[in-house]
């Protein structure tokens, strides 16, 4: 069995990209282009991760992963945010949102699905 991400992310290169490396290392891959859609998602299939970017149309990042937070089955569900914004103080303000990690973007495709493996097994999401 492998691992299930939810992309949340507006960007067709990026979600490309992104759903490419995945499923290139054996994840299962969903994906949503808007906020509201990505919620709807989570709450579907219940994935062992969801990756977020933070600038989408309709509702942002942080509303998103303060809502997914507020349904108590997806609550455990590590979201790492990936995202282009990187000002001061963007990275505390969507974990306290409810993010569990953050990538800056350009992510380096070296390394970026170690990366979220590893936020995944430090929240226990135990899969081969």
């Amino acid at each position: 069995m492998s691992w299930k991400i939810l992309i949340i992310e507006d960007n067709e290169q990026n979600l490309y990209m992104m759903k490419f490396l995945f499923q290139k290392n054996g994840f299962d891959i969903i994906s949503a282009t808007r906020g509201i859609e990505g919620i709807e998602k989570a709450l579907q299939y219940k994935p062992d991760g969801i990756l977020l970017d933070i600038q989408l149309p309709e509702m942002n990042g942080y509303e998103v992963a303060k809502k997914i937070k507020q349904y108590e089955i997806l609550a455990d569900i590590p979201i790492i945010a990936v995202t282009s914004y990187a000002m001061v103080g963007d990275r505390e303000m969507i974990l306290k949102a409810g993010a569990d990690g953050y990538i800056e973007k350009p992510i380096d495709t070296d390394s970026f699905v170690h990366d979220i493996k590893s936020y995944l097994q430090q929240k226990q999401v135990v899969k081969p």
